[in-house]
């Protein structure tokens, strides 16, 4: 089996793309956060979308930008802190792992999400969301 090194280029330039993709998880997650939607728009194609599982309020796919960013409004006004524990990076994506937590009267959401994000030139085009107790959000997006 020839194995040829990579190049000082390939290097260079992969670690190049890991730093961004690094950097746009960082502040998707700083923007979410601190309900910073314009910050969110900027990271946002056009055309993007957000898919949460389940049978509630937020489900569903929310197509474009501005429908991406209404979703995280409408997260945000349940209370939810999102701690961020993972940044996970593939070839050509990323990905957060976050440890959601809200209370709304005597309803409790604790639960583990991943957030992984689909990205084309510098911008995220698609975000699904993976939960880890979507029965427990199906009760608490109400």
């Amino acid at each position: 089996m020839n194995m040829e090194p990579r190049s000082q280029t390939k290097v260079v330039a992969s670690a190049v793309d890991r730093d961004a993709k690094l950097d746009i998880a960082h502040r998707f997650h700083a923007a979410l956060a601190a309900r910073d939607w314009s910050a969110i728009h900027v990271l946002l194609a056009d055309d993007a979308q957000w898919t949460w599982p389940g049978d509630n309020t937020i489900s569903g796919t929310a197509s474009g930008a501005d429908a991406v960013i209404d979703r995280a409004r409408k997260l945000a006004s349940y209370g939810l802190k999102f701690e961020l524990l993972h940044i996970l990076v593939s070839r050509d994506n990323m990905a957060l792992s976050l440890h959601n937590t809200a209370q709304q009267g005597d309803r409790l959401l604790d639960e583990y999400v991943a957030i992984v994000c689909r990205l084309k030139n510098g911008k995220i085009t698609e975000i699904e969301t993976f939960l880890s107790d979507i029965d427990g959000m199906n009760a608490f997006f109400i």
